[in-house]
């Protein structure tokens, strides 16, 4: 099978790795170039919450809109940490999940959501997304399916 659309290109690029799906959760890794190390998440929720922390970490890409909340908050000077990679994308790619194996590149942060695109790599399928929410229901969709046909 040609993996054509299998690639990272892009500093904030991740690879999602799904190993169980039961019920609508879903359990998996995430892997990025700057962390030999996989962050284990257990919702796709918890997913976007790392990755928003991780854009702004590496603040790319930069949001478009200030965080918003009712509550006083205190602004602080904050020095980030200069991160470097410590993967290279051939080896990010080499990560795979027992299920499903999902390389997110978020090319925009605008409208307090994000958009970008999603390669489901077992299937070789890219697919823009509007939205952190219709990102989610992508991959569930597709990690639905695939079990679906398992049974």
């Amino acid at each position: 099978m040609k993996k054509d659309q299998c690639y990272i290109g892009t500093p904030n690029g991740v690879v999602l790795c799904i190993d169980t799906y039961t019920q609508g959760m879903t359990k998996g890794r995430i892997y990025h170039a700057y962390n030999k190390e996989p962050k284990e998440v257990s919702s796709l929720e918890e997913m976007i919450l790392y990755m928003e922390d991780f854009f702004n970490q590496i603040n790319f890409p930069f949001p478009g809109t200030e965080e918003r909340t009712f509550r006083a908050v205190k602004k602080k000077e904050e020095q980030r940490e200069r991160m470097i990679k410590v993967m290279e994308d051939e080896e990010l790619l080499e990560k795979h999940g027992d299920i499903g194996t999902f390389i997110i590149r978020v090319q925009q942060r605008q409208h307090s959501s994000w958009q970008g695109m999603v390669t489901w790599v077992d299937e070789n399928e890219t697919v823009s997304f509007r939205s952190a929410l219709e990102l989610i229901k992508l991959i569930d969709k597709a990690i639905g399916e695939k079990d679906k046909k398992s049974e």
